[in-house]
């Protein structure tokens, strides 16, 4: 059938309409593809120039050095030694089962490092390596060095790892580093970066815990070419990394080596601080543990050791423990009733062996009394009677007052771990805690520091140091950076200096009077002679009938319900340069367990080495010697500190 010319223009024209429609739509595509191609090369050339580089070029941390803590002779507490580890790439490796079994024949592994191996191999791309063992021993080195054509995707390599040096002796002061963990990483705004490279090591405890952003460092970076599948090609440039700055210590080695040697075979703790500047000397606490563990790995056992001991070695018991302070804390209530002017201080109170308030009997320790008591009397012989009459004039409040003046109840501000606060309690303490009301009873066994009051022996050494200065002396830490910045003087303290001199003569005669409760840890040389208080800690109530039948005592009861035995003092009496307090836990008689460690560690700080037999009464040397001895072996001794610094 011939079409029309007519349907043949019209045919043409429905032609041309879809040409020019499908033509059109075609420029709207490429104009969208050249608009959308000026935007990315000439627009937004230089964002996607970046993009396309970071694709390129990958940026690696260097890690730092960490900085080395030292003591205040330069003794080395913290260093950095150089650690092997052993690593196995899975992708050069084969099969890493395979391989790891062929190592096993000559290198020990822990099966615990196997299987935490595997299962990061499974969980990173196969060219990243995966270290296997950590402190390769030189024979190790050697072998994997001399055998790596047989051990292929396996290879030693070598970093810095934390060491402390004199092991445990300082463990609860510096404390120690260990691997990041998901809980660390969970608890921390901390944005540094160091933080996520795998097995990266931060303090965990002590100092390494508490200045462990300025020890970290600042780290370096590497700029490095990699592949589509991330595989390193090229080195482009390096930053170096940045050694975290060393620190410094007050505290004095060779003391705290010999209080850990004193206090062994105890639960107990010592504090020694210089009265001038407030610098810790020493902070020990026994029994302890080597640090050294936990960066290495510590075993199971170990850790299982350490958590079911008794004695709770991990326990930093000189500035975390907190303890009833028993009669150690005398002196704040004679102060706080001298100062209120509610007693005299040739007054006296007659202590018959007891005193009754309302219907509750309290007792002293001497069963018979000690008769007619003043104040200095009452802390020379540690007359309880005394404190319960004159508490009871004075308050707690004014008593509570008194305490906080002295570092009672005060969390001291140090770079350690958990410092204790302690408890000075009040009226509304008890109130606002207890939803209790205070009572008369309450201020009586306050009175010799039993009840709700609760301090550290590092309280207790501060509250020393400021009775024996009558300044508000703060505990340090850190010895300051500027070697020529001399320390500066503390305030003086709003207490009135005749009520301080009498308790001080009273702390000196309870050391050097026959008739004080210390009297058997005098020293008879002259300048050396201390000052100070005993204190016996009750850690159960005695009951009325117990009482009838006969206290049973002491060393009769199972050692966890032993009373607390503690001692605070200073010395020399006549130009005081250093406070010490000792606790031992259900040590018994302050006088008998406490006293005695600290004569000996003041005498050690005061002659700066090993005191003369002479210092001691003429009975106690050779048992004095035998001890001497006995420390010996476990004392870094002065000579040592050159070869140490």
């Amino acid at each position: 059938m011939v079409r029309s010319t007519k349907d043949q223009v019209q045919q043409f024209r429905g032609v041309s309409r879809r040409a020019l429609i499908v033509g059109m739509g075609q420029i709207g595509v490429l104009g969208i593809i050249g608009w959308r191609m000026r935007s990315l090369q000439i627009e937004n050339a230089d964002q996607y120039r970046l993009l396309a580089e970071e694709n390129r070029i990958n940026v690696q941390l260097i890690p730092p050095s960490r900085g080395l803590i030292f003591d205040r002779n330069g003794i080395l507490l913290a260093e950095n030694e150089q650690n092997y580890r052993l690593v196995i790439t899975r992708e050069e490796a084969g099969d890493p089962v395979e391989a790891i079994a062929r190592l096993a024949n000559a290198i020990e592994l822990d099966p615990d490092d196997i299987a935490r191996a595997l299962s990061e191999m499974e969980q990173k791309a196969p060219f990243i390596p995966v270290t296997l063992k950590e402190r390769l021993s030189w024979d190790e080195v050697a072998f994997i060095n001399i055998n790596a054509p047989a051990l292929p995707g396996v290879r030693s390599e070598v970093g810095l790892s934390r060491l402390y040096p004199l092991g445990a002796d300082l463990a609860h002061v510096v404390g120690y580093v260990g691997p990041v963990s998901d809980y660390d990483l969970g608890r921390t705004n901390d944005p540094d970066p160091l933080l996520r490279i795998p097995r990266y090591q931060i303090g965990k405890t002590g100092v390494e815990n508490k200045l462990d952003r300025s020890l970290r460092g600042v780290a370096g970076t590497r700029q490095v070419e990699v592949n589509a599948n991330g595989r390193i090609i090229r080195e482009l440039g390096q930053v170096d990394s940045m050694a975290g700055p060393d620190v410094q210590l007050t505290i004095d080695t060779p003391l705290q080596s010999y209080a850990q040697a004193r206090l062994a075979g105890e639960s107990a703790s010592a504090v020694v601080m210089d009265i001038e500047t407030g610098e810790l000397r020493c902070v020990a606490s026994a029994p302890t543990f080597d640090p050294n563990q936990f960066v290495r790995g510590i075993s199971v056992q170990n850790w299982t050791e350490l958590n079911e001991d008794p004695y709770r070695p991990l326990a930093a018991k000189a500035f975390q423990g907190t303890y009833p302070p028993g009669s150690t804390y005398k002196m704040i209530v004679a102060l706080a009733a001298l100062e209120a002017g509610v007693v005299a201080p040739e007054e006296t109170v007659y202590c018959p062996g007891f005193v009754d308030v309302g219907e509750t009997r309290f007792h002293c320790w001497k069963r018979g009394g000690h008769g007619n008591m003043n104040l200095h009397e009452s802390l020379k012989q540690s007359c309880d009677s005394y404190y319960y009459e004159i508490s009871q004039r004075v308050g707690i409040d004014a008593i509570s007052q008194m305490a906080a003046r002295f570092g009672i109840g005060v969390r001291h501000d140090l770079p350690l771990s958990a410092v204790a606060q302690g408890l000075n309690p009040t009226r509304a303490w008890k109130r606002s805690v207890r939803d209790e009301t205070w009572r008369v009873g309450d201020t009586v066994n306050a009175s010799i520091g039993q009840g709700y009051v609760l301090t550290s022996p590092l309280q207790l050494a501060t509250m020393t140091a400021r009775l024996a200065s009558g300044r508000d002396i703060t505990p340090r830490l850190v010895k300051s950076r500027l070697e020529a910045e001399p320390p500066s003087m503390a305030a003086k303290l709003p207490v009135n200096e005749n009520a301080l001199r009498r308790c001080r003569a009273a702390m000196a005669d309870v050391v050097n009077h026959n008739r004080g409760t210390a009297y058997r840890s005098r020293v008879l040389s002259a300048g050396y002679n201390l000052a100070g208080k005993t204190g016996t800690s009750q850690v159960r109530r005695i009951t009325p009938e117990e009482r009838a039948l006969g206290i049973i005592q002491n060393e009769d009861l199972p050692w966890e319900r032993r009373d607390h035995a503690l001692f605070v003092g200073f010395g020399p009496i006549e130009n005081p340069k250093y406070s010490i307090a000792v606790v031992v836990e259900h040590g018994g008689s302050g006088s008998r367990a406490a006293a005695p460690i600290a004569r000996d560690i003041m005498l050690r700080v005061l002659y700066d080495g090993r005191p003369p037999l002479e210092a001691y009464p003429e009975g106690q040397r050779p048992h004095i010697l035998e001890q001497q001895e006995r420390v010996r072996g476990r004392v870094m001794m002065e000579g040592e500190i050159s070869d140490r610094t």
